[in-house]
């Protein structure tokens, strides 16, 4: 699963996504890709439950790029424990999605198994997406 290598001395508050993306809102690297309809957060799991989906579809034919990354700690306080005495223990990790992101990209397969292999992937994740073709210029 992703997860940074290490973080800094503070834990993450959990703030909100607001607006829309302007950064990594094209298709960068690929020919195709899944762009976000909404925000949400998506764990580290579900980043890498979507990428064997793409992966089995495939047979390991294209290449796939992740474009989103779980930076955001997200803490949990365990069962039966009291309120107060502090901010729990980080428990997984996040990436902070806006409309408009880019999330995945492939290439090297056709448009159809392209389709495909992302609409098994959007499943997998807590937002809406739409499929992009690169435009040719």
């Amino acid at each position: 699963m992703l997860m940074p290598k290490r973080q800094k001395f503070r834990k993450a508050m959990k703030g909100r996504i607001t607006g829309v993306a302007t950064s990594g809102n094209y298709i960068a690297f690929g020919d195709y890709g899944l762009q976000s309809l909404g925000s949400e957060r998506i764990t580290s799991r579900q980043i890498e439950a979507a990428r064997q989906a793409m992966t089995r579809y495939i047979k390991r034919g294209g290449k796939i790029w992740i474009r989103i990354f779980p930076h955001t700690p997200v803490t949990r306080k365990p069962q039966d424990v009291k309120m107060g005495s502090g901010k729990g223990n980080p428990e997984f990790f996040v990436a902070k999605v806006r409309p408009g992101t880019i999330l995945f990209e492939m290439q090297g397969v056709d448009e159809a198994v392209a389709r495909e292999a992302m609409r098994l992937a959007s499943h997998k994740l807590p937002i809406k997406t739409k499929f992009l073709v690169k435009d040719e210029v």
